[in-house]
């Protein structure tokens, strides 16, 4: 199950512009580079309107901390689609309906926390295209599967669910495990290693309930 496949430019486009909103609009200064034209920083963030950006988010940070969060934003906007899509079927399990809803409920603010720190460092939120291509994501499903994901009912869904979820979240685990080994700064780190701990119980999770299916 594992695949390689960059998400579309439309739906990144819509989970950032999502995230933008949170975000609020002040001005990100504090990056090592210009705001390539984007109208939404992290810096002016009001406490209640976005997720808490540190200052360690907004110091030092190297292309390891870019790659990162350029990588794992779009890779999390497809856990949460695929989450989404679940979530609108009626009878599955109710433990699948729940593990659905705890996947969207935690990547959903983790997307508008890297989209805050690309912002602060003044880094693009989308990879540009030549990088992409030579990078590709670990663990992304393609059109075939999404489109299968999506006709799929009952307990067909619950099983495709949890196959394509477990390689998902192995692909993010890989991703992760990078950031800890090469990352420089101290909060995407921190967040590399809190997925590869929370995705690994999670994956462990779903292989248990997938054998009850």
């Amino acid at each position: 199950m594992k695949k390689t496949l960059t998400i579309s430019a439309a739906a990144l486009a819509a989970a950032l512009a999502l995230a933008g909103c949170s975000a609020g609009s002040g001005s990100g200064s504090s990056g090592t580079g210009s705001m390539s034209g984007m109208n939404h920083g992290s810096s002016g963030m009001s406490s209640d309107s976005a997720p808490a950006t540190s200052a360690a988010a907004m110091a030092e940070f190297n292309d390891a901390d870019t790659m990162f969060a350029q990588m794992m934003m779009p890779h999390h906007v497809q856990a949460v689609t695929m989450s989404d899509i679940m979530l609108k079927k009626a009878g599955l399990p109710p433990a699948v309906t729940d593990l659905a809803t705890k996947i969207k409920a935690a990547q959903g603010p983790e997307i508008e926390k890297m989209t805050s720190w690309l912002q602060s460092w003044g880094q693009p939120t989308m990879m540009p295209t030549e990088m992409s291509s030579a990078h590709s994501m670990e663990g992304m499903m393609g059109e075939d599967d999404m489109a299968k994901l999506e006709a799929a009912q009952s307990a067909e869904a619950a099983k495709l669910f949890l196959t394509q979820m477990i390689a998902h979240h192995e692909g993010a685990v890989m991703m992760a495990k990078t950031e800890t080994t090469n990352g420089k700064n101290a909060d995407a780190v921190q967040l590399s290693e809190d997925i590869v701990s929370s995705q690994d119980a999670e994956i462990q999770e779903m292989k248990d309930l997938l054998a009850t299916l």
